[in-house]
């Protein structure tokens, strides 16, 4: 846990649920229709060997290419944060290309207890996807510049809930676009477990929305009783306490270190 004087401090801490730059096998996603997207080895920006997943059929109009993950499991997150680095080529880049090219593409979720047979081909219609957000590019690359082997990496993060079933799936969209999805981070936030005003609070789970205030109840540290009661911290959206109340004071008997520990005169006089 941490231990903190006072709260004038910044601390985002995060879990993952799911990270493609760590995977050393094939992702296994599931593309539909098959001409769609594939997985491929590439590489990032720093030159390490990553698995993506390209999809490029931009002379071909009325494009609906799906990519749906495999199942990722919640683990009692309410709020999941998806980081999306993906490369877009440059629609005016490329030659007798037609009108329906496109540079974004969609992020969709469905919510699950299972996990589900989603190469059935009844699973695309009939699946409830609830749509996150249109992500744009801030950049494309044109053919010199991938010639040149200059990447030019978007990076994205999106946030959806409140989740009430026990995992999801993520589905990505392609109507259009010419692109490489390089990397996809799930995770969530929480607040760290923490000592303050000789109390300690436990690490806690952000809530259901970016706005959401999630109360601790804390405990007083050994050799610590109750001053003022009751005792709690609040968890931030972002994984920052705040507005702490009530508090610890160190026994009879016990000196006050820093806030955070209560010492008897056997341990005082060891430490002199």
């Amino acid at each position: 846990f941490l231990v903190v004087n006072s709260f004038s401090f910044l601390f985002l801490f995060s879990e993952t649920l799911m990270d493609t730059r760590t995977a050393t096998a094939e992702l296994g996603w599931t593309a539909n229709p098959a001409s769609g997207w594939e997985e491929v080895s590439g590489y990032d920006e720093n030159l390490n060997t990553i698995r993506t997943y390209q999809v490029c059929n931009v002379f071909e109009p009325n494009q609906n290419n799906w990519l749906l993950t495999t199942f990722i499991n919640r683990r009692g997150a309410h709020r999941i944060y998806t980081e999306m680095r993906f490369t877009v080529r440059d629609c005016s880049s490329l030659p007798n290309v037609p009108g329906s090219c496109k540079e974004t593409f969609n992020l969709y979720y469905y919510e699950t207890d299972s996990v589900i047979a989603t190469k059935k081909s009844a699973f695309w219609t009939e699946a409830p996807y609830l749509k996150v957000d249109t992500i744009a590019a801030d950049e494309s690359f044109s053919q010199v510049d991938f010639g040149g082997r200059l990447m030019k990496v978007n990076t994205e993060v999106r946030s959806f809930g409140p989740l009430t079933r026990n995992g999801f799936y993520l589905a990505f969209q392609d109507y259009g676009a010419c692109m490489s999805l390089l990397s996809v981070r799930v995770f969530f936030k929480k607040c760290p477990s923490i000592v303050q005003n000789f109390a300690i609070f436990p690490e806690t789970m952000t809530g259901a929305e970016s706005t959401s205030l999630v109360i601790a109840r804390g405990t007083c540290i050994p050799n610590a009783e109750e001053v003022d009661v009751p005792i709690k911290l609040y968890c931030n959206g972002d994984g920052e306490w705040m507005v702490p109340i009530g508090r610890c004071t160190c026994k009879a008997g016990y000196e006050p270190e820093n806030n955070v520990v209560c010492k008897g005169e056997s341990d005082l006089g060891l430490s002199r």
